[in-house]
């Protein structure tokens, strides 16, 4: 505007500024193109070629069943003010970045940004996602006795971020020591992003993974079924994952520099056995012909390394089922697959206690749906006698007593040689990767109904998911962890005592739910009970990543063996049939939402337990297929943008619900005070033995609740030279077990012990345990107790 200057005219010092400020723009126009210029893609005939960003609308429609309505992506818009009202539409552009649902993909003739080289921009962070570890049910075996006791070590949440080279698009994986993700977490953790990142990390773009450790705390669920044995919504539990998995975000976050890729593939000796065979027999004998094992045995690595070639992380997938803790456990651990990441880290981390230091390891789930790690197979705990049948019985005792065990002496045994086997082969794989990851990124996610797909299965049938239901096999739990009563596996009829049970307390499933789930016998239409709040979830994530030459297929549940090579094989042919050959595909199990177990319709007629627990019905995996078939299309065409979003998953209004009791003013016994050592150590120790301390104790959960990754305990080594103590392990480390007794009239004891590895140094050493009180309902004390010195001999 020209204000009140007359004929609008400049002083001279005006008219120098404008040019100066047109010249500098220019500038820097010329700057960026020349820094920009040796990364974009070169084709064949020397021209470069560039995406441009576009803002893709979602064209709503109706969709013709029985075809199954492919989505076109909108962004959430998960802030804090609007969490509760759900999730509304994006912006293009947030913090300067492209949204990457709305860069438009590189057309088929155009090569990626990144010119097939292997440089991205790379982010690895690790953040404690433990929460409380005591009093709280653990999360897994749905045995409501199993809960929390103390610490053997603790859970992590390890993101890696890879982003292309001008940071037009990322893709974010994290892997999480806890049992699976619900969609509730996921939720809460995508408004967290987007409260801090706006649209930089998106639904889209980011992959939430449980290990599926059986030994994490419960309680993050807002679905009825996981109430029961969960005691509810319990919000110290939920939060600690939700700030663990945001944290290691951020550090990844902050820590972007550019890398490469490397991937790389190895066979995994002696660490799992199928334990549902006789499921696996009902596949054609033609398909099982073409495989050497009735397990994945194949693990699949990811190597990243900076631009200096020094290590930053890795993610392994590989197919076990992380039970080698079993449910008789009340230690918090991340079991079998949290054990070879600590192996690793604290290989690469030199003289870094475990949680620290900047190499992030994660060993991440994939289709161990029918897999166990306890290679000693399944014997009648009673007799000794095998009980490897279709039902899992024993003679004696039921099915009860049908339970597998090893390779060890003890499930703490069993835990250490699974993981060091997984470890030990990537490790192998980590240092031969020489095959290097190139290419664009990508990602295509939509919401789905999964109780209302259609499936196209030929020309001339189609067939349908059903409402969610679980049969009566489900009760009977595995031989990794029996179930209750008299249930066993492979029942394909209902019994009459249970169902007027069922009937008189829940309802009767409808007649249209049986005849979908046949032939297996509903024990809980799951799909037809709403109160307080529906029992299972309806709409679920389907989500694939692609980076470079690697596919990340992102299911909601446990894939079977042959489910999950079904998948591989009909995602891969996906992406070869549309130009992209050569794919690498990796399911990563355990994704964005809980859906329990995932069978082939063959396996699902013999109704063991995963197929009882297969709760969309015979046809679930033709579904699962069909909607990645589709995913892997978007992204082999570039026509991510045009799929639907889909139905949004519903958010219930609710904070914290939970029978767990609160937790009470605690009291130390007369004339002692809190860290008072009741049980001493002995004046001398040597390596293999366990050196074992009692404290007069509160509540662990005080310390939980109310302090930042609290560490309950460490083991010291005093320093001659400098007069001082040195921490050598904590509670996250293997060799430290922290298990906590709770008395009567707020009385408890905690009993740590040291189980004194080889090679440990001769010296002096000491034990500390760190704790809070609790005085009333809202004061906490801190206080810690010392044990006596003792010597380390040879």
């Amino acid at each position: 505007m020209c204000g009140k200057r007359p004929n609008c005219s400049f002083s001279r010092l005006e008219v120098v500024l404008i040019v100066f400020l047109v010249l500098m723009t220019a500038v820097t126009v010329v700057l960026l193109v020349l820094h920009f210029l040796p990364q974009e893609s070169s084709s064949s005939n020397g021209k470069l070629s560039y995406s441009s960003p576009a803002h893709s609308s979602c064209q709503g429609g109706k969709t013709k069943r029985p075809l199954i309505p492919l989505p076109c992506l909108q962004q959430s818009q998960l802030t804090r003010e609007d969490f509760e009202n759900r999730l509304s539409t994006h912006k293009i552009f947030s913090h300067g970045v492209i949204s990457a649902s709305n860069y438009d993909e590189p057309s088929p003739t155009q090569k990626p940004s990144n010119g097939g080289s292997g440089d991205y921009l790379l982010g690895v962070g690790r953040a404690d996602c433990t929460g409380p570890i005591a009093e709280i049910p653990l999360m897994g075996f749905a045995n409501p006795d199993q809960v929390g006791g103390g610490l053997l070590t603790r859970l992590y949440s390890r993101a890696f971020i890879v982003a292309e080279p001008d940071d037009s698009k990322r893709v974010v994986f994290v892997s999480a020591d806890i049992g699976m993700v619900s969609q509730r977490l996921r939720l809460e953790v995508l408004a967290e992003l987007k409260s801090k990142y706006g649209e930089l990390y998106r639904k889209d773009n980011v992959i939430l993974s449980g290990t599926h450790t059986h030994s994490g705390p419960g309680g993050y669920f807002q679905y009825t079924l996981f109430w029961i044995t969960s005691k509810g919504l319990i919000k110290p539990s939920l939060d600690a994952i939700v700030k663990g998995i945001v944290k290691s975000i951020d550090i990844a976050h902050q820590n972007m520099k550019r890398g490469r890729l490397f991937i790389n593939r190895g066979t995994v000796e002696n660490s799992q056995i199928n334990r549902s065979p006789y499921s696996y027999l009902q596949t054609p004998a033609s398909e099982r012909s073409r495989y050497s094992s009735n397990t994945d045995k194949e693990m699949v690595m990811l190597k990243m390394v900076d631009g200096n070639g020094q290590d930053l992380g890795l993610i392994s997938w590989f197919a076990v089922h992380p039970v080698s803790m079993n449910n008789t456990n009340h230690l918090v651990n991340s079991d079998n697959m949290g054990y070879a990441s600590l192996l690793f880290e604290q290989e690469v981390n030199k003289g870094m206690l475990p949680g620290e230091g900047s190499f992030v390891a994660a060993f991440a789930s994939s289709n161990l749906g029918d897999v166990s790690p306890n290679t000693k197979g399944p014997f009648c705990i009673n007799t000794g006698e095998s009980c490897d049948n279709p039902q899992s019985t024993c003679p004696v005792g039921g099915a009860a007593m049908c339970m597998a065990t090893g390779p060890g002496t003890d499930m703490f045994d069993s835990t250490r040689i699974i993981g060091q086997n997984i470890y030990l082969k990537a490790k192998d794989l980590y240092a031969s990767a020489s095959q290097e990851v190139t290419g664009p990124l990508s990602s295509g996610h939509q919401w789905v109904n999964m109780s209302d797909v259609w499936v196209e299965l030929n020309a001339t049938h189609t067939v349908k998911t059903c409402k969610p239901a679980l049969g009566h096999s489900f009760a009977a739990g595995t031989i990794d962890g029996v179930g209750a009563f008299n249930f066993t596996q492979g029942s394909v009829e209902g019994d009459p005592f249970w169902d007027e049970i069922r009937d008189q307390l829940l309802g009767k499933p409808s007649n249209e739910t049986k005849a979908c789930h046949e032939p297996k016998p509903v024990l809980f239409s799951t799909g037809e009970m709403t109160r307080p709040h529906p029992w299972h979830p309806d709409i679920v994530d389907v989500q694939i990543a692609t980076i470079g030459s690697l596919a990340i297929v992102a299911v909601p549940g446990e894939l079977t063996t042959m489910s999950g090579r079904r998948l591989r094989e009909a995602v891969k042919s996906e992406f070869d049939s549309h130009g992209t050959a050569g794919m690498d595909v990796v399911i990563a199990g355990l994704c964005n939402v809980y859906t329990h177990y995932i069978t082939t319709y063959e396996e699902y007629q013999a109704q063991r337990y995963e197929a009882a627990s297969t709760i969309y019905g015979p046809h679930t995996l033709s579904a699962y297929i069909q909607l990645y078939r589709g995913l892997a299309r978007a992204i082999a065409t570039n026509t991510v943008q045009d799929l639907p979003s889909g139905p949004e998953p519903p958010l219930f209004n609710i904070t914290s619900l939970t029978l767990v009791p609160v937790v009470t003013p605690d009291k130390a016994p007369a004339n002692k005070t809190f860290g008072d050592v009741l049980q001493e150590v002995r004046q001398q120790y040597r390596a293999g033995e366990v050196a074992e301390v009692t404290f007069v104790s509160a509540n662990p959960r005080n310390s939980a609740e109310n302090v930042t990754e609290h560490n309950f305990l460490t083991v010291e080594r005093y320093i001659n030279v400098s007069g001082t103590w040195h921490v050598i392990q904590n509670d996250a480390s293997w060799d430290t077990r922290f298990y906590w007794t709770k008395g009567s009239f707020g009385q408890s004891n905690v009993t740590i012990e040291w189980h004194i590895p080889s090679g440990t140094e001769h010296g002096i050493y000491r034990i500390r345990y760190f704790g809070h009180y609790k005085k009333t309902l809202k004061l906490f004390y801190p206080f810690e107790g010392t044990s006596s010195e003792f010597e380390i001999t040879s």
